[in-house]
């Protein structure tokens, strides 16, 4: 492991190549599903960017969906490996490999960052954000989505309870993630203007505990914390966390309930030409004239 913090990432980028050398299909729903939502909110920005970012997507998916956009005109694809862009058709792109957590980009060098289900594996989150706002040119967008509080919590639960009752003790096994206030309070932080945050939440169901754990595999998502304890589950253990995870958490049919909470944040860099907010005192009228005007006078006679 290199750098300090709470996640290895020399073993996310194990677990990650290993996923993708084997791809498993649908396992990618929530990349897939994150794309088509930065369509959507790009589709409402009345403008053109002429060098857009995507910043740590995994695949292609990111990269091609600004493409099919219509409103980047070149595309700068950032990964943290160069097995990220094996399969991928990279003619629309350019492709650039930083194992670290050191953004390469030159000040003022893009007018669009998006970033899809990575910020959250990211041991400087804040140190991130303000790399990013200074590679944006002024009135630049930044768009991210990441994984958020709520996410897999039947699960983190299950093995927790599970721990607990065969071992007397229970180690970290799911990441922590941020939460909505966080993440406005982060972008803040990093001196964006006009921050926006927004949760979108889906519940996948599963036929069992152990088939959302193969996803979890799939997506190269298994326990990096650095702090994780280093003996593996017993089969006694996985097999009571299944047990209760079907107790708590499944539908009449049997199936399984498994929610995955996305947190979305965008801000844009400021610039002159933004809205901003009045000063204090620089109001025309006052609270209090507003309120007396609005009193009710009683009825004469």
């Amino acid at each position: 492991m290199s750098g300090s913090g709470i996640f290895d990432r020399q073993l996310m980028l194990q677990f990650q190549k290993r996923a993708l050398a084997k791809p498993v299909a649908g396992a990618d729903f929530l990349l897939e599903r994150s794309v088509e939502d930065v369509l959507d909110r790009l589709s409402a920005v009345e403008r053109q960017f002429s060098t857009g970012v995507a910043l740590m997507g995994y695949t292609d998916a990111l990269a091609r969906g600004l493409q099919q956009s219509g409103k980047v005109e070149k595309i700068i694809r950032i990964e943290q490996g160069d097995f990220y862009f094996q399969g991928s058709d990279s003619a629309f792109e350019h492709g650039v490999i930083e194992p670290s957590e050191i953004l390469p980009l030159e000040p003022q060098s893009a007018d669009l960052i998006v970033s899809l289900m990575s910020l959250h594996l990211i041991n400087d989150l804040p140190g991130m954000l303000i790399q990013i706002a200074r590679a944006l040119r002024p009135d630049g967008l930044f768009l991210a989505a990441f994984s958020g509080t709520g996410t897999l919590g039947e699960l983190r639960e299950s093995l927790m309870q599970a721990e607990i009752e065969l071992s007397g003790g229970a180690a970290a096994r799911i990441a922590p993630f941020a939460d909505i206030r966080d993440a406005g309070a982060l972008l803040q932080r990093a001196g964006f203007a006009l921050p926006v945050t927004d949760v979108d939440t889906v519940t996948v169901r599963y036929n069992s505990m152990f088939d959302l754990l193969k996803d979890i595999r799939a997506m190269g998502m298994q326990n990096i914390l650095v702090d994780r304890s280093k003996k593996p589950l017993t089969r006694s253990v996985f097999m009571r966390a299944a047990q209760i995870y079907a107790e708590r958490f499944s539908d009449p049919d049997g199936r399984v309930r498994a929610s995955f909470s996305t947190l979305w944040m965008s801000g844009w860099k400021p610039h002159e030409s933004q809205q901003k907010p009045l000063k204090p005192g620089s109001a025309k009228a006052s609270l209090a004239d507003a309120l007396q005007q609005l009193q009710v006078k009683p009825e004469d006679g």
